[in-house]
C-alpha cells in the first residue's frame, strides 16, 4: 500500500468490514469473491444468488456481482473517490424477454431501489440486455429461453450499505422477488445448460 493516501487503507477496510457484516433476506445468498485487482487500488467483491442450487453454481433464479472501488486520487470518470460496479441477470419466459420496454424497466428498479433507500449517488452509466434463444439439435429439447442482465456502474455517497441493499434488491426483482416477497414460490425459472 502507498503511504500517500493517509488511513485510505484502514478506512477502506473499515467499509469493507461494514460491508461484510450485512444480512439480507433469507432467499438471497451473498458471499464475498475476489474482487478485480486492476480497477482501483482497494476493491471488494460480492457474489449474491436467489434461492442458489446446492451445488453452489449461479442460481437458476437470478444472480448478481457488487464491487465497491476505492481510489483515493478520486478519478476524474468517477467525480470521487468510490465507485460501485454491479451486475445482475436473471432468466425470463420468452413472451417477456420480448416486451420492447424490459431494458427500461430493469434500469428503473436499479433507480428506484437506490431512490427508495436514499443511496445517492451520479455520474451513473449501464447496460441492459436482453437476449433470447432457441435450442436445435440435441439443444431443441430446451425450448426457448429468454434472460436479461444489467451491468451498471456509479459513484456513490452516504452510507454505502445502502447501495448494497439496493443491488440486492434489483437482483431478487429481476428474479420475480419484489421486496416483501421472501419465502413466496418462483415460478417459470428457465436456464439453459446454454448460459
Amino acid at each position: 500500500m502507498d503511504d500517500s493516501r493517509p488511513s485510505s487503507a484502514s478506512g477502506f477496510a473499515a467499509v469493507a468490514d461494514a460491508l461484510r457484516a450485512l444480512t439480507f433476506r433469507d432467499d438471497f445468498i451473498v458471499r464475498e469473491i475476489a474482487a478485480p485487482a486492476s480497477l482501483a487500488p482497494d476493491a471488494v467483491a460480492f457474489a449474491g444468488d436467489v434461492r442458489p442450487s446446492a451445488d453452489g453454481g449461479d442460481s437458476e433464479y437470478g444472480t448478481g456481482r457488487f464491487v465497491l472501488l476505492h481510489d483515493a486520487t478520486e478519478p476524474d470518470q468517477w467525480g470521487g473517490a468510490w465507485r460501485i460496479v454491479c451486475f445482475a441477470q436473471a432468466p425470463l419466459e420468452p413472451e417477456i424477454g420480448t416486451d420492447p420496454l424490459l431494458a427500461d424497466v430493469a434500469w428503473s428498479w436499479l433507480v428506484d431501489a437506490l431512490q427508495s433507500r436514499r443511496a445517492e449517488f451520479h455520474s451513473a452509466s449501464g447496460t441492459a440486455t436482453k437476449t433470447l434463444s432457441k435450442g436445435f439439435g440435441s439443444l431443441g429439447v430446451e425450448g426457448d429461453g429468454a434472460q436479461i442482465e444489467l451491468r451498471a456502474s456509479w459513484t456513490p455517497s452516504g452510507d454505502l450499505a445502502a447501495h448494497v441493499g439496493a443491488w440486492a434488491e434489483l437482483v431478487c426483482m429481476l428474479a420475480g422477488l419484489p421486496p416483501g416477497s421472501e419465502g413466496i414460490a418462483v415460478f417459470g425459472a428457465q436456464r439453459s445448460s446454454r448460459d
